[in-house]
């Protein structure tokens, strides 16, 4: 497979697809972020009952399917009779909710992708069967995980797979320090890493952007939304911005 083709920087990440505009996690809003200009898309991935590789963002499906059960107690063929689009209007009614090779197969082969992990580690076998079929290209495929010991495996396992640690967050209403980021680009370096994913509240500046990437660490950040937050992030030498409005941004940019 061929490598991420843009060369331009940051690429520009589309969240969970163009979720702006399209139901979340669903190949509509896949392909709605590369007709967008995207160079990358975010998805979120669970395993189902019987082994399957699911993308869904929250523990159960309720917001987007209007069902209050998880992954982990459906079998993929009832996951299948879930609508996941209406929620968003009436005209994504119908949208199923994909499996991970589904999700692959609809990447360019000059796009690239980030698999945020949400289960546990024991969702690594399944990433190894679903990702080894020619499809686990470094450079093309990212691993993405809050969880520093299931980011671990699933690089210990799948090696060729770049790996993002991925920190912050508004809703932990913390003050972020130098020290706190010391400590991630430590703990990423120790664990063999690729890179940092840090939330929008991180106040990063060029000189922090640097430190990451004098330690032989990519530097991206998440969700950014405003064109003003974007453009200081540009000038900071951040490698991508995962945004909800891919085409938005790019025409901000």
């Amino acid at each position: 497979m061929a490598r991420v083709a843009s060369t331009k920087k940051p690429l520009i990440v589309a969240h969970r697809g163009a979720s702006w505009d399209f139901p979340e996690n669903t190949l509509a809003s896949i392909r709605a972020a590369w007709a967008q200009g995207a160079d990358l898309v975010e998805i979120d991935v669970r395993l189902s009952r019987d082994g399957a590789v699911v993308l869904l963002h929250d523990d159960t499906f309720q917001r987007t399917a209007g069902c209050a059960l998880a992954p982990e107690a459906m079998d993929l063929a009832d996951i299948r009779k879930l609508d996941a689009g209406a929620w968003k209007a009436s005209q994504f009614a119908g949208e199923r909710v994909p499996t991970l090779p589904e999700a692959l197969a609809a990447v360019p082969r000059d796009k690239g992708i980030l698999i945020e992990i949400k289960a546990g580690d024991t969702i690594v076998p399944a990433l190894r069967r679903d990702l080894q079929p020619g499809l686990a290209t470094a450079g093309r495929v990212y691993l993405i995980c809050f969880h520093y010991e299931t980011l671990r495996q699933a690089k210990a396992a799948l090696p060729e797979i770049k790996a993002l640690y991925l920190a912050g967050g508004a809703w932990e209403n913390k003050v972020r320090t130098e020290a706190e980021l010391d400590g991630l680009v430590t703990q990423a370096v120790a664990a063999g890493f690729d890179g940092l994913d840090l939330g929008d509240d991180w106040p990063l500046d060029a000189a922090q952007v640097r430190r990451v990437q004098a330690a032989g660490l990519e530097c991206h950040v998440w969700t950014v939304n405003d064109a003003t937050r974007a453009r200081q992030l540009v000038a900071a030498g951040i490698d991508s911005i995962t945004t909800d409005r891919p085409g938005w941004l790019r025409a901000q940019l």
